[in-house]
């Protein structure tokens, strides 16, 4: 894969180039939620297209994951079919797709979905009580 990447970026063969050392590069903030843009290139069964993504997440590791998940739902691209140009961290205010500015805001509120009783009380007790019919 890389290979593949330099040759076509770069015009360096395998055989002309050479590795010499592979580190993964960590997070300095791990726990710190950011904004990253990427800007991408991949072909589809018509053609090429470049598209600029935003994703939300702690890593860069996790948005890429996050952008080739949504190019394979979304667009039915394979990972080998997809280049990564750029990535870059944004703040909030220069986000540009709703999707990753709309949790922004400090009062965000979500819906509490399917509440149901507690079952503290004598009352409620046998209520909730699993038996088998006869």
């Amino acid at each position: 894969m890389f290979w593949g990447f330099m040759r076509r970026l770069q015009r360096v063969k395998r055989s002309n180039g050479q590795l010499l050392q592979i580190r993964e590069i960590f997070e300095k903030r791990p726990e710190q939620v950011k904004n990253f843009g990427i800007s991408v290139r991949y072909n589809s069964r018509t053609g090429t297209h470049n598209m600029y993504k935003e994703y939300s997440d702690t890593t860069l590791n996790g948005a890429v994951e996050q952008m080739y998940k949504e190019m394979g739902g979304r667009h039915r691209a394979a990972r080998s079919k997809i280049q990564v140009l750029t990535i870059s961290v944004i703040r909030g205010s220069k986000c540009r797709r709703f999707r990753v500015s709309q949790f922004h805001d400090g009062a965000v509120k979500f819906a509490l979905t399917r509440r149901r009783p507690r079952v503290g009380f004598e009352k409620h007790r046998a209520s909730f009580r699993p038996f088998r019919s006869s």
